[in-house]
């Protein structure tokens, strides 16, 4: 929805970041706004042998009103444009495909892109596109879909149930993509009446591997002034849209320590130190950190959850492996919990007479910053939300610990993230390996 009106001018080279955006995650050779590597070429389509899949507006939205809300409302509504885009999530559905593996589901994106006759870029990031419509100059404003599935076997018999053993669509990045295809088809129709260009990222790896950022790395963000996502949510009820300025999802890593030292036996103490002591008290005094050491209104959490001693009922093993999660709203907090995590875990390591190490996983990708909602970008969201669908369908919502590595995007130019609500307790719409949308 948020598409199809023009947002308000902003610039990626004037953007203000956020305070929780105070320290960036990108390094400068990773983040580029201009060409894209040589590698991703141009690929434009020209068949145009479909152009009757492209529906006609009988409404001049030269300038906008609210009978172009209604008209492309009713557009989208429409018996075929609706079983268009349900085709297209059942046929991903069918075959869901891991990060950077989305090999078909890319292949499905390019071949409806064809017949709409709009042209895109392939590859980028592996299994990424880059399409565009409208006139090719500025403003340029993306709107971005992931194509990832889940390492999930899905539970639910249906005549669209995933094809591929251990594999899911069960975050719903099916029906993203379906959405944003849905979005092309209408855009296409009124490309003539766009005073810009709109940018259609189809990315891979959300869930693993970070695609955003890969993504960007090969030049998606070129010349992008602004950028949206959505997420469906079952939560939300279904046709009510929910969003927030500022932090919206929480910055995400991960930690694994190792705590070792001589090997010994439970009889002889004093020979040795005792890695499964140490690991104990390290465990215990990591709660002192967001306890005694955060501001209560700046949320953040820092979870172990796993401890791994070994089973030996006499010997002090040499070592114990435990990690977990850590989760902040803002970049300094989450700066500050990488900072004394290691800290707290070697400090009560040499207590006890051991030594200890702390990965974070920088090298695996494993850490998102924040994903932090720009102001204006945010009230575009919400006029057009209303615009469509009125004011009881839209609905300012908490911020949660989830993380998104859309937050890449939202470091970089202004960004608005935000939820369709498609809980429906009849059909089972819900975040599981059981979870059933039509």
């Amino acid at each position: 929805m948020i598409i199809l009106t023009t947002p308000p001018e902003v610039s990626a080279k004037t953007h203000t970041q956020s305070p929780d955006h105070d320290l960036s995650y990108f390094e400068s050779a990773v983040v580029r706004l201009g060409k894209p590597a040589a590698e991703s070429k141009n690929r434009s389509s020209s068949s145009g042998q479909k152009k009757s899949l492209v529906p006609s507006f009988d409404t001049d939205c030269s300038v906008w009103s609210r009978a172009c809300s209604e008209e492309i409302l009713k557009i989208a509504m429409k018996p075929e444009n609706v079983k268009w885009v349900k085709s297209i999530r059942r046929r991903i559905h069918e075959n869901p495909e891991l990060a950077f593996e989305e090999h078909e589901t890319s292949r499905v994106i390019r071949r409806e892109l064809d017949e709409l006759d709009i042209r895109y870029r392939f590859p980028l990031a592996k299994t990424g596109i880059r399409a565009m419509v409208g006139t090719g100059k500025p403003p340029f404003v993306a709107i971005r879909a992931d194509m990832d599935a889940l390492p999930i076997q899905e539970a639910v018999e249906w005549d669209h149930k995933s094809k591929n053993a251990g594999k899911m669509h069960a975050c719903g990045h099916d029906a993203h993509v379906a959405m944003l295809l849905g979005a092309a088809r209408i855009l296409k129709a009124r490309e003539h009446y766009l005073k810009g260009t709109v940018v259609l990222l189809f990315q891979p790896a959300e869930e693993a591997g970070n695609g955003a950022k890969r993504m960007i790395g090969a030049g998606a963000l070129e010349d992008i002034d602004a950028i949206f996502a959505v997420h469906i949510s079952h939560v939300l009820p279904t046709a009510v849209i929910g969003s927030r300025s500022g932090p919206l999802l929480a910055g995400c890593g991960f930690f694994k320590a190792v705590i070792t030292s001589e090997w010994g036996v439970g009889g002889n103490l004093h020979h040795s130190g005792n890695p499964v002591l140490a690991a104990s008290a390290a465990v215990i005094s990591l709660q002192g950190i967001v306890s005694r050491e955060s501001n209560p209104l700046d949320s953040q959490v820092v979870s172990v959850t796993f401890l791994n001693t070994g089973d030996d009922h006499d010997a002090i093993p040499k070592g114990v492996e435990f990690g977990g999660t850590l989760r902040a709203f803002s970049n300094t907090s989450f700066h500050h919990l990488l900072k004394r995590i290691e800290e707290v875990i070697v400090s009560q390591a040499k207590v006890y007479k051991c030594s200890a190490t702390v990965d974070f996983f920088e090298n695996a990708d494993t850490i998102y910053p924040p994903m932090v909602n720009d102001e204006q970008m945010y009230e575009h969201v919400k006029r057009a939300t209303v615009d469509l669908v009125g004011h009881t369908n839209f609905r300012v919502v908490q911020p949660v610990m989830g993380a998104e590595d859309f937050s890449f995007y939202s470091e970089v130019i202004p960004a608005a993230f935000f939820y369709i609500g498609i809980k429906n307790e009849t059909l089972g719409s819900v975040h599981s390996p059981h979870s059933h949308i039509s």
